[in-house]
């Protein structure tokens, strides 16, 4: 990715898909070229929160909402200490941003990051576009980095396809770090980092666990070696199908009837973990309003979403794996794809969405409030 910080709203810009189709707008953050996975997030509000999660990371993420930006950029929100998306779309940018939060505005932040965007596009036709073909390849080129459009075309069928593509250690910490307890510690959890978003060991602190962020390349032995009374796998980017290493530490807590929760990626690795397939789906779901059945209660939630996986589970059947026998517990209610998984027989479970609600509704919180309770149960 090549980037400059100069003149990028008046600046002319151009975004090539894979297959051909062509967008020309302005250009929004920084002036150059960028490729990645193009993605549309369904998201109304929370673009600062999916602009720094690290399950972004290599993905062009084009916002279905039409006006972004009007609440600027503040301090408080990053889950991350930087913007994990490879480039961003958006149809109509706030042009002053407007919130006693804010502190910048979000064409000022992406230009400061080097993140290339493109706005005064139809993001709704790109994103019914990316609907009918799927998600696939994108460049985004502005300012110099414009050429003619076939040599724009090839550059994006060079850039390297998000199938097969092993990124958690890319984006995860690569030392150790403890997160305390807010209150008395009743807990300690470790929790494997595969691309953990800030909030989420925040959402355990604040029910009395101790979450010690271990890096991706732990071991089982490093996960143990902080006396853990649950293990905690977090969401990250990438093929899950290449995470060998995460499935053999996963299966080596659930060896051990450790207390195991794990969202998004995790819910991947623990579907590979006890043996289930996993799969491309077409253009994945993004975005904070996606209805998702939880089958132990019946309940609907509305839900956080950031996955282009999905496991291959049976959805109406007590399967038996290695570990005893696991069902899906959860599933979303747009196309029948298996967003929760759990053990009958060990103290283990797992959800494809993002119950620490940043940003999103708060309706899958009581999730935390279940490993809780499983930790609580085995120490009993």
């Amino acid at each position: 990715m090549t980037t400059s910080t100069r003149g990028a709203g008046k600046a002319p810009a151009v975004l090539v898909l894979e297959d051909g189709r062509t967008f020309r707008g302005r250009a929004y953050g920084a002036v150059g070229a960028t490729f990645g996975e193009a993605v549309f997030s369904t998201g109304m509000t929370g673009y600062q929160e999916t602009l720094t999660d690290p399950s972004y990371h290599r993905q062009v993420v084009v916002m279905t909402a039409p006006h972004v930006g009007n609440t600027g950029v503040n301090d408080e929100d990053m889950e991350s200490k930087k913007i994990w998306v490879s480039g961003y779309v958006v149809r109509d940018p706030a042009r002053v941003p407007s919130n006693w939060r804010s502190t910048r505005s979000l064409d000022q932040e992406l230009a400061a990051q080097g993140v290339v965007g493109i706005s005064g596009i139809d993001t709704r036709a790109l994103t019914r576009h990316l609907r009918e073909r799927g998600a696939m390849r994108v460049g985004i080129f502005s300012g110099d980095a414009i050429q003619d459009d076939a040599a724009l075309l090839a550059r994006v069928q060079e850039a390297p396809e998000m199938t097969g593509a092993d990124l958690s250690a890319e984006v995860a910490t690569t030392e150790a770090y403890v997160v305390p307890a807010i209150g008395e510690k009743k807990f300690t959890v470790a929790a494997v980092d595969l691309g953990i978003k800030g909030m989420t060991p925040h959402r355990m602190a604040e029910r009395g666990i101790e979450v010690h962020v271990l890096p991706a390349t732990a071991t089982v032995e490093d996960v143990y070696a902080v006396n853990p009374d649950g293990v905690f796998f977090s969401n990250g980017p990438g093929d899950p199908s290449t995470a060998d290493h995460p499935v053999s530490v996963m299966r080596g807590v659930l060896e051990r009837d450790t207390p195991l929760f794990g969202i998004c990626f995790g819910n991947q690795i623990l579907g590979r973990a006890l043996g289930f397939g996993t799969f491309k789906l077409k253009y994945g779901h993004r975005g904070i309003n996606q209805p998702v059945q939880d089958r132990t209660t019946g309940k609907v939630e509305v839900t956080a979403h950031n996955h282009g996986f999905a496991v291959d589970a049976p959805l109406d059947t007590v399967s038996d794996t290695p570990y005893g026998r696991a069902e899906v517990s959860h599933v979303c209610l747009n196309d029948n794809v298996v967003e929760g998984l759990r053990l009958l027989d060990k103290p283990a479970f797992s959800v494809q969405y993002h119950p620490e609600a940043a940003a999103g509704p708060h309706d899958a919180a009581y999730l935390f409030d279940r490993f809780v309770k499983l930790m609580e149960g085995q120490r009993a």
